[in-house]
């Protein structure tokens, strides 16, 4: 028998909606519960569970499998949903982003990496199973709901990820990293007070969150180290954004900078780039060039294939293979 992604979700979602009616909660506070259930090892007393529970004993399944299982069930639990950070990350992004850090990688056996929004840790695990070095992950989300799922997801897969439960722009207990991912929060920070431990702050009102994250991720990268962010395209024209450009060129070397397809997004408003940095260190030194390209439809096989290519040529040119 062959594992399938759309019936193990089938039965997910019914075990889900057991658990919703039963305890009076919301459908994704129904997936953490449902996880939370499935990885305890207790008996499992709905039968979908105990379906679901006889499929991945019985089949040969991958990491990647389940949490695309579990992304089908985050992506109807946020349908619908005004909040932005509620929104989900779409694998092509991933999958390029995860291109990119094996890239960067080189022959490394092993990596660490944080996402200091992470969420459910949907995008964390998906780069994460698609490397081929062993990566250890970290993750920061204030959300109790969110990282709940994310806790559980990241131990169903058997993926070795510490989450912390707090405001990621409060200190972290962590060692900087090789490497940092993060589709950015856009927006206003609330709390002015923590917002002056950092340049990036506003002068008055409110700083932009979007702004304290790229900062307290480069304080978190160790020398040399990448940050690959998602970024919203009005970034670097929005007030503020001055300042910014003047932190970055004192503490990074900007790799590359791609804008994603439109497809991609609800509205042009919501339009994102994959904005890449190295961290400065002694041996570091920018690019010849930094790598500037309008990104095609991932739908486009043909031109996606070219990009590619156009990307890998960039790569030897740097001598970053």
């Amino acid at each position: 028998m062959e594992f399938s992604v759309e019936r193990a979700f089938d039965l997910l979602d019914q075990s889900i909606q057991l658990i919703q009616n039963e305890e009076r909660v919301t459908y994704l506070d129904g997936l953490a519960l449902a996880l939370k259930k499935f990885n305890a090892g207790v008996e499992l007393t709905e039968p979908s569970l105990q379906e679901m529970a006889k499929m991945l004993e019985e089949t040969e399944v991958t990491n990647e499998q389940i949490r695309k299982v579990i992304q089908l069930a985050i992506i109807k639990g946020m349908k619908g949903s005004t909040q932005q950070q509620h929104m989900i990350t779409p694998d092509s992004i991933a999958l390029f982003i995860g291109y990119f850090l094996q890239k960067f990688l080189k022959n490394k056996e092993e990596f660490r990496v944080f996402d200091p929004a992470s969420g459910t840790g949907n995008l964390l695990t998906a780069v994460i199973n698609q490397v081929e070095a062993n990566g250890i992950g970290y993750g920061s989300e204030i959300d109790p709901t969110l990282i709940q799922i994310a806790v559980e997801s990241a131990n169903l897969q058997e993926q070795q990820i510490e989450f912390f439960h707090q405001d990621s722009l409060t200190p972290l207990l962590l060692e900087p990293v090789d490497f940092v991912i993060a589709d950015l929060p856009v927006g206003y920070y609330p709390d002015d007070t923590q917002s002056l431990q950092y340049q990036l702050r506003a002068e008055e009102g409110h700083s932009y969150a979007h702004h304290l994250f790229i900062e307290q991720s480069i304080k978190y990268t160790k020398e040399g180290g990448y940050l690959l962010f998602l970024i919203p395209n009005f970034l670097f024209t929005s007030d503020q954004s001055e300042k910014l450009q003047k932190y970055l060129r004192e503490h990074t070397h900007i790799v590359s900078l791609m804008q994603l397809p439109l497809t991609l997004f609800t509205s042009e408003k919501f339009a994102k780039s994959l904005f890449i940095l190295q961290k400065k260190g002694q041996d570091t030194k920018p690019p010849k060039q930094a790598l500037m390209a309008q990104l095609p439809s991932f739908k486009d096989v043909q031109a996606t294939d070219n990009m590619l290519k156009k990307i890998d040529k960039w790569f030897k040119n740097e001598n970053l293979e």
